[in-house]
């Protein structure tokens, strides 16, 4: 791989600014003072430093991010609004990374950001049947009857919703796993049954919990578990929860 590929890929220069770096002699490979970013090096084997800092070759990056109110799931929003990777360093940025699925602007919890693409597909692909958590808070209190049909399926403007399960922990407040990532679809099965979301949190995405300990805006990148527990899902095997 080119020098000045690689920097790139890690989100730590383009191109134009390698070339800078190398002319000021601030890249070496192995030691030695690099003056031209076209040579090739070994990602596995060659140790780079740029700037004085070690560079560690990563492809592909998997982020956890705590979502906070007033967000907009995207890389950019034409209206001005805020992004969910506006929240993150400007390498990660640089690295093409982006969010796996769309929470609305005030849902709030976990969103898996990355730049595999490949993987964020076939998470998001209805045929994984990929499991979604999500803490809720309603206006009036959910009868049986009401957790009978939600669980059924509801009526969400022409498309049946399938099975999911609901898990009350008071008369207006509980956690719903769908399987399914309609547009609005928490909030238009709560309208299906006559009540209304207050509040929404995602908590479990597949095999990712919501991490407790990241604050609002907060984020980290996933442990080696957490990706291999991913890769499973990739396969068509989702690990128990």
């Amino acid at each position: 791989m080119r020098l000045d590929k690689l920097l790139s890929e890690c989100g730590l220069a383009s191109r134009t600014e390698a070339k800078s770096a190398a002319r000021l002699g601030k890249i070496t490979v192995n030691g030695k003072v690099m003056t031209k970013t076209d040579v090739q090096v070994d990602p596995e084997r060659d140790s780079v430093v740029y700037g004085g800092l070690p560079v560690r070759y990563r492809r592909f990056v998997y982020l956890m991010l705590n979502k906070p109110d007033g967000y907009v799931s995207a890389t950019e929003d034409g209206r001005g609004e805020p992004v969910v990777t506006d929240l993150l360093p400007p390498e990660y940025r640089k690295m093409g990374v982006f969010p796996c699925g769309r929470l609305d602007k005030h849902t709030l919890g976990l969103m898996l950001i990355t730049n595999d693409g490949v993987l964020s597909h076939q998470l998001l692909a209805p045929k994984s049947h990929v499991s979604k958590s999500y803490g809720f808070r309603v206006k009036f209190p959910l009868s049986s009857s009401d957790l009978a049909q939600l669980e059924r399926g509801v009526d969400i403007g022409g498309y049946l919703t399938k099975p999911c399960r609901v898990e009350m922990t008071s008369e207006r407040e509980g956690v719903i796993t769908v399987t399914e990532g309609k547009y609005h679809q928490i909030k238009l099965m709560m309208e299906a049954v006559h009540n209304q979301i207050t509040y929404l949190e995602r908590l479990r995405f597949g095999t990712l919990a919501l991490d407790a300990s990241l604050a609002r805006g907060e984020w980290r990148e996933l442990s080696e578990e957490e990706i291999g527990s991913l890769q499973q899902i990739r396969k068509g095997i989702e690990p128990e929860t």
